[in-house]
């Protein structure tokens, strides 16, 4: 008996061995770019879908018959007609908002000639939604505000393995959910058809452009294309007809290109470049160099590399009061802006317009000992907040100002009112896609400098700003929002704590929803702090003002610190020691190939009339001195760039007259 069990087990092995040869995988385990399955054997665009320029990449737009974006999935599933049970979708796209009652698909596979789904991935407002067949019923995975639709490209990762989802955007930090059971491993795709940019239907076509759309069999391809220089842009498999310009037809053929972009040539100022100039070059025999319009601005493609050579006097611009901060920005389709922050509460803070080379008086606004501006957006909301040091009446409760621009009137109207506590500065950011305010509250009343200083996010329900984290602070002037990687890094500026200015500063990482604290930082009456990266090394800058001991000494010429991220240590060590004069601020800007650090010099003891020194990196040297400039109680620096160059502008905090300085280059 055993003999014939042990002969019929070899017949079976057998059998088997001889009927289904070596176990394969249904695919080649190799990333697979369904992008160039829809294109012609050329790889270029067919009718229907055109090669789009936008913001300085190249994508393809869908706008013919959806049949024409398909084919059969056995082209894919060449060893057994299942899918892979573990994946990764990797899309690179460029989509504006998409309305709320609206959705698109980047790509569906549908079972034979039905409409029945069985995996895709569709967009919404602000949502990503995987979709898939499981059990005889459908479900859907939705990634909640994860900020696609805003007209600029993103590459997106969608790894799905067992129970988890995980979604990373731009080489962020991974978002995951759980299903509710594991991915299915028995999904049939027998007789089923792949449609890029749409379900079939015209309903939920694609309107926007995908660059790459890639599928990987059997891993997270995250680590395939993170970390990036360019992770908006991270390729896996990017289709060639996107890489290269396209071939010139022959003159036999129609004048027809897939792809085209106006080049305009001047020798004055820049011609407008708005979203119907979206992909136009410029070549400017001023600038001698060539241009990309994105839309908003100007983008330098090629340009000679400029170096500065001197400094000189472009506009003394006079203000209502002493201006303790100078805030840049720029209004697409309006023009460039800056907001001064002045002392006079009766007289009020102003706002300036860049008008025919210089700036001239555009808007006041009513404020109360104005100690900042800070502009920043929320969607397509434009906003500005002054911080005030005091209040509208003796006694009454200090409030700084949210403005929100408005494109009727073109100006700024009051949105909203928030308490504060001597602010001394306000920073904006954001953290996957949600917008944060933090406030440096000084002190409470005359003497209680060791309070709160407040965070706040933004509700997108309400339309407005609500606290969200409280951290004790010293004497707090400045908050500093930079990210490293996929981390999140917020510092303070400590001035006083009551008895010294010898004191701590903190810097803060983002963790679990919150900030926490990171590293502590001895600094000296800070007034400010300055993030900045040289290749791949980051620098924190900090200006520290006064000296002031327990004992009643106080000092005004002391150093200044940059500190150095060490990857070691994972902590900020000392770079270099700068000697400077009660120091109130730090700007950093670049002039070519070169980097420069320029330091306002405020008091020595003795005198307000003081040289502020620009800093030019010299490597291993560290920043050396290269140019001293004559100012007068100088408190803030701000760098800007127009079409006609590049310039500097200071506030006084003596006099009410602020300096508007050209940087001149060879």
């Amino acid at each position: 008996m055993s003999e014939l069990l042990l002969l019929a087990c070899a017949l079976l092995s057998w059998i088997i061995t001889c009927q289904s040869g070596p176990w394969r995988p249904c695919t080649d385990l190799l990333q697979l770019d369904l992008l160039s399955r829809v294109l012609p054997g050329t790889g270029t665009a067919q009718d229907g879908i055109h090669i789009v320029q936008s913001r300085g990449s190249r994508g393809f737009q869908f706008s013919g018959s959806p049949q024409l974006f398909s084919f059969p999935a056995s082209q894919l599933f060449v060893n057994c007609n299942f899918f892979p049970a573990e994946f990764s979708i990797v899309v690179t796209l460029k989509i504006p908002q998409i309305t709320p009652e609206k959705s698109e698909y980047i790509f569906t596979l549908l079972d034979g000639d039905s409409d029945e789904l069985l995996l895709g991935l569709r967009l919404s407002q602000n949502n990503l939604h995987f979709l898939q067949k499981g059990h005889g019923r459908k479900k859907r995975t939705t990634f909640k505000a994860v900020g696609l639709d805003d007209n600029r490209w993103h590459t997106v990762v969608l790894a799905v393995t067992g129970h988890y989802t995980i979604l990373t955007v731009d080489c962020g930090r991974p978002l995951e959910l759980v299903l509710e059971s594991p991915f299915t491993d028995d999904l049939d795709t027998t007789g089923s058809t792949f449609f890029i940019a749409s379900r079939r239907r015209w309903n939920g076509l694609f309107s926007g452009l995908i660059r790459q759309l890639v599928l990987l069999p059997g891993s997270d391809a995250t680590s395939r294309i993170c970390p990036s220089s360019e992770p908006r842009l991270s390729a896996l498999s990017v289709p060639q007809a996107l890489l290269h310009l396209p071939i010139k037809p022959s003159s036999t053929d129609l004048p027809l290109h897939p792809y085209e972009a106006e080049v305009r040539v001047t020798a004055g100022v820049s011609p407008p470049c708005g979203h119907s100039e979206e992909g136009q070059l410029w070549f400017s025999t001023l600038k001698k160099g060539l241009f990309l319009c994105d839309g908003i601005v100007w983008l330098t493609m090629l340009q000679v590399k400029e170096k500065l050579d001197y400094v000189e006097d472009h506009q003394d611009l006079f203000t209502s009061s002493e201006t303790f901060d100078i805030e840049v920005f720029h209004i697409p389709s309006v023009g460039l802006f800056i907001a001064t922050a002045n002392r006079d509460s009766n007289l009020g803070s102003g706002i300036y317009k860049w008008t025919d080379g210089k700036f001239e008086r555009y808007q006041n606004i009513s404020t109360y000992d104005a100690q900042a501006w800070q502009y920043f957006t929320v969607g397509k909301k434009k906003f500005l907040v002054v911080a005030n040091c005091r209040s509208k009446d003796a006694g009454d409760q200090e409030q700084s100002v949210i403005y929100k621009w408005s494109s009727r009137k073109l100006k700024f109207i009051h949105y909203q009112t928030l308490n504060t506590h001597s602010a001394r500065d306000w920073e904006a950011f954001n953290i996957q896609d949600e917008t944060f305010l933090a406030v440096a509250n000084h002190r409470q009343g005359e003497r209680n400098h060791n309070i709160d200083s407040v965070i706040y996010k933004w509700n997108p329900v309400t339309q407005f700003f609500e606290v969200n984290q409280t951290i004790p602070t010293a004497g707090a002037y400045d908050w500093e929002f930079f990210t490293i990687g996929p981390y999140y890094f917020l510092v303070v500026a400590n001035t006083f704590n009551g008895r010294s200015t010898v004191i701590d500063s903190t810097i803060y990482i983002w963790l679990g929803g919150m900030f926490q604290s990171y590293q502590s930082i001895t600094t000296f009456g800070a007034i400010d702090w300055e993030m900045f990266q040289i290749e791949n090394r980051v620098f924190l800058a900090v200006a520290n003002s006064q000296m002031l001991t327990e004992e009643g000494k106080i000092q005004y010429s002391i150093n200044s610190t940059i500190y150095e991220l060490s990857m070691a240590s994972q902590t900020f060590i000392k770079f270099q020691d700068i000697e400077t004069n009660s120091a109130l601020d730090w700007e950093y800007f670049t002039v070519g190939d070169d980097k420069f650090l320029v330091v306002a010099n405020s008091y020595d003891g003795t005198s307000y009339s003081l040289n502020s020194v620009i800093y030019r990196w010299q490597g291993y040297e560290g920043f050396v001195p290269v140019h001293r400039l004559r100012t007068n109680g100088c408190r803030d620096w701000e760098f800007f760039n127009t079409t006609d160059g590049s310039y500097l502008i200071y506030s006084s905090a003596r006099a009410a007259l602020s300096k508007v300085l050209k940087l001149r280059t060879i």
